[in-house]
């Protein structure tokens, strides 16, 4: 019997090729008992869970960036918006004042989980999504205004997945306009990890790149051209995550064919894609970890100008 924390969950409904042991079946309630390593945070399966704010305050008419914070247990993981084979993205339901309102959650760039016969998409150790709140500029600057988030979150390792729920809050001021920069109270862990997961973040193209998608039968055929800056030779990698399931089959090598000022990725179509598809949105993952939104309309021939702006928008997506 572990000592440590207990963590009440309740199975809930997956993707039909959820990798989930017999043991657990859908409506099966288990109690998990854990010890935790992890010294800060709401329990979760296998992990902790925190909702951080990067300004101690809220002020009328502006922006204020929340984090949800997981980190995970060696061997554990959680998803992408698109969480790939199998799985699902984390679930948020807030509550907040009236003038308050929560923007799509900012996805940082996700990583390959590799099995054997599949592939998933998603983040391994700590990573945190970053929650653009808007407040109204008629937010009264009255008593502090209290913030919660119900996250529900299924967290697997390569044997099981095991869902699990988190209840969030924290409680912030009005202000009626930003405190003077010598005013401020700032937090250097919560500036340091918002920092850290914006240089995370997939980035809108160069306005000079071009893209075209080519319907080849079994596949899609993305490419690009880079410019004169970045040539062929000096692109050693390249991977594709599809913003949609079931576009391109995801275990499949993606194969790169360097061509003049730029590449050509071959995506081998899932056999799951039962209607033609208009564009291809998600984000490329270039060599040396430089990521970028793209979202491109299929064409049988010619290019066609990635459209950066919106990309930033399609892949911010609420699930």
């Amino acid at each position: 019997m572990l000592d440590g924390l207990c963590i009440k969950t309740k199975m809930r409904g997956c993707n039909p090729s959820s990798r989930f042991s017999p043991a657990f079946t859908f409506g099966v309630g288990l109690l998990l008992c854990g010890a935790s390593a992890l010294a800060e945070g709401t329990p979760i399966p296998h992990g902790t869970l925190e909702l951080l704010a990067e300004n101690q305050w809220i002020a009328a008419g502006h922006k204020l960036d929340l984090g949800l914070r997981f980190q995970l247990e060696k061997g554990w993981h959680i998803y992408w918006v698109n969480p790939g084979d199998s799985g699902e993205p984390p679930r948020v339901e807030w509550q907040l004042p009236t003038g308050l309102t929560a923007e799509a959650i900012e996805w940082p760039t996700p990583r390959r989980l590799e099995t054997s016969s599949i592939v998933d998409f998603g983040y391994e150790d700590a990573v945190m999504l970053i929650v653009p709140i808007h407040a109204e500029a008629s937010l009264a600057a009255q008593q502090p205004a209290r913030l919660g988030a119900e996250v529900r979150v299924l967290v697997c390792s390569r044997e099981m997945c095991i869902p699990g729920e988190a209840q969030l809050s924290l409680t912030l001021p009005i202000k009626s306009q930003p405190p003077a920069p010598d005013a401020r109270t700032l937090d250097a862990r919560n500036i340091a990890l918002f920092t850290a997961t914006r240089k995370s973040l997939p980035r809108p193209v160069p306005g000079n790149w071009r893209f075209s998608v080519a319907d080849a039968n079994d596949s899609f055929v993305l490419t690009a051209n880079l410019g004169r800056q970045i040539t062929g030779h000096q692109i050693t990698q390249a991977f594709f995550f599809p913003l949609a399931e079931s576009q391109i089959e995801n275990a499949a090598p993606q194969k790169m064919l360097p061509v003049a000022a730029g590449f050509r990725l071959t995506l081998r179509k899932s056999d799951q894609l039962l209607k033609p598809i208009q564009r291809l949105k998600g984000v490329l993952v270039l060599s040396a970890d430089r990521a970028y939104l793209i979202e491109v309309p299929l064409s049988k021939s010619g290019a066609a100008r990635s459209k950066a702006a919106a990309a930033v928008e399609s892949t911010r997506y609420d699930p």
